[in-house]
């Protein structure tokens, strides 16, 4: 048995290390400032009756006392439920009634009152759920993975001894706080590292920059959606980056004119993989190696095994296993049942390739290949040689039934001054001609979840 405490730990280890500073209010808490913080907020949970294994809900943008109510869970007991700020009211409702929430705080005040006195609850289980983090659901119904205070702790120790993180390192948050990446990625390794985290309310380009100068930031995350709108700003080629040891993608597929023009500027660009399920962070990679395997996610961290199954040539499905696991879906028996297998192995459903000296790179999500005329198509490859075409800026690919092929390829395309000819023609001069799609279809944009994953229902919804 353990507390499970991490900022409490932190803060009695390095009290007077600066831990958070936010962009919003300006405000720079060491990790004793914030940990008071976070006791406080403790304070306003059990003020509404909040008791341990009860849940309770986070509605809500970035701030330093959405950070204060997050770690409270760990203090209570309780059990923290993350909620969209893009989520619609009926979203929210069917989360709150499937886990049975207890509140949903909106209004995250708790600099006015003291906190609790005394031990709150006994040491806690490994195993006992931290926090619920409902998946997007752009597949079907969102579904509560249970994060155990193992699965939090242990990702985090392990991405600061993969990755290299330092108590010195000074990274920026802009992404959202209710996703596992804003939480998991950088927030909780940072912590258990003793480095410094730069808060910042949501996603501004401009801002992100004059963060990275002034605050000398040394490590930073992003999504591939992001990456592009940073290279896009203006200040990306004046920009100061001495500070900055590396870069790190993650979220979803990334196009490797993106690297190439990061790298170009000088920046160690990084690829990662992770799931909420398996945890953020589940392989790595050196510096040198980020620009010997461009495009891989790396290999498998420290007690992470991962294998790939149902093998299509080199390509095959990926499964994960280790102590970064996460327990289930909440009340969901079904849907973990066909995802954690008995022998401790996630069925991650996507699908990758393993090079002969153990890296790995991404082919796409199971569930989009298709089958067109008796053979496996990748969407994901044909999607990587759209974006690679100086007119194109985005590019996703989905199959639709075909009565000759059984399945053949959609396109939608962001791009300026091009035909479907010109396409077809690029295309089939860097791909097998059935893999082509049949249609392309001109946007201005695709749409993403906040961290970056295209939406292909809604495509899909397009062309009904």
């Amino acid at each position: 048995m353990f507390d499970g405490d991490l900022l409490a730990e932190r803060a009695r280890v390095t009290p007077a290390k600066l831990a958070l500073v936010s962009i919003e209010t300006g405000e720079r808490l060491t990790y004793a400032q914030l940990n008071d913080r976070a006791e406080r907020a403790a304070s306003v949970l059990l003020n509404a009756g909040i008791q341990s294994g009860d849940r309770y809900g986070l509605l809500a943008h970035n701030s330093v006392d959405y950070v204060a109510f997050f770690f409270a869970a760990g203090k209570i007991g309780a059990i923290v439920v993350p909620l969209s700020t893009r989520a619609t009211e009926h979203e929210v409702d069917a989360i709150v009634r499937d886990c049975e929430m207890k509140a949903v705080f909106t209004n995250l005040e708790c600099g006015a009152l003291a906190p609790p006195s005394g031990r709150r609850q006994a040491a806690a289980l490994q195993e006992d759920i931290y926090c619920l983090l409902y998946t997007s659901g752009t597949t079907g119904k969102p579904k509560g993975v249970m994060i155990p205070r193992r699965q939090l702790l242990w990702n985090g120790y392990n991405t600061v001894m993969n990755w290299g993180l330092r108590d010195d390192d000074i990274s920026p948050v802009f992404t959202p706080m209710y996703h596992a990446g804003g939480l998991f990625a950088f927030l909780i390794p940072i912590f258990c590292a003793g480095g410094t985290i730069v808060l910042h309310k949501s996603f501004n380009p401009s801002e992100v920059w004059q963060t990275i100068e002034r605050e000398r930031c040394t490590v930073v995350l992003g999504v591939p959606t992001i990456w592009k709108m940073l290279m896009e700003a203006a200040e990306f080629v004046t920009a100061k980056l001495d500070s900055v040891r590396w870069f790190i993608s993650g979220g979803a597929p990334l196009p490797a004119y993106i690297i190439e023009a990061y790298q170009k500027r000088g920046v160690v660009f990084k690829q990662g993989y992770g799931m909420t399920e398996v945890g953020v962070n589940c392989f790595t990679m050196t510096v040198e190696e980020s620009f010997r395997k461009p495009g891989s996610i790396g290999r498998p961290m420290m007690f992470t095994e991962v294998e790939l199954r149902n093998m299509d040539g080199e390509i095959g499905e990926m499964f994960i296993r280790g102590p970064h696991v996460s327990l289930g879906y909440w009340k969901n028996e079904a849907a973990t049942a066909e995802a954690y297998l008995e022998d401790g192995w996630f069925r991650t459903g996507d699908l990758a390739r393993c090079d002969r000296d153990g890296f790995f790179y991404i082919a796409g999500r199971r569930k989009e290949m298709f089958i067109t005329g008796g053979v496996n198509v990748y969407p994901a490859e044909i999607e990587a040689e759209l974006v690679s075409h100086p007119a194109v800026a985005d590019a996703a690919v989905i199959a639709v039934p075909d009565e000759k092929w059984g399945e053949v390829g959609v396109a939608f395309v962001v791009a300026r001054a091009l035909s479907a000819d010109d396409l077809g023609a690029y295309l089939t001069l860097r791909v097998s001609k059935y893999k082509v799609p049949k249609r392309f279809v001109f946007v201005d944009s695709l749409p993403r979840t906040p961290y970056g994953k295209v939406e292909k229902g809604k495509l899909r919804d397009q062309l009904s």
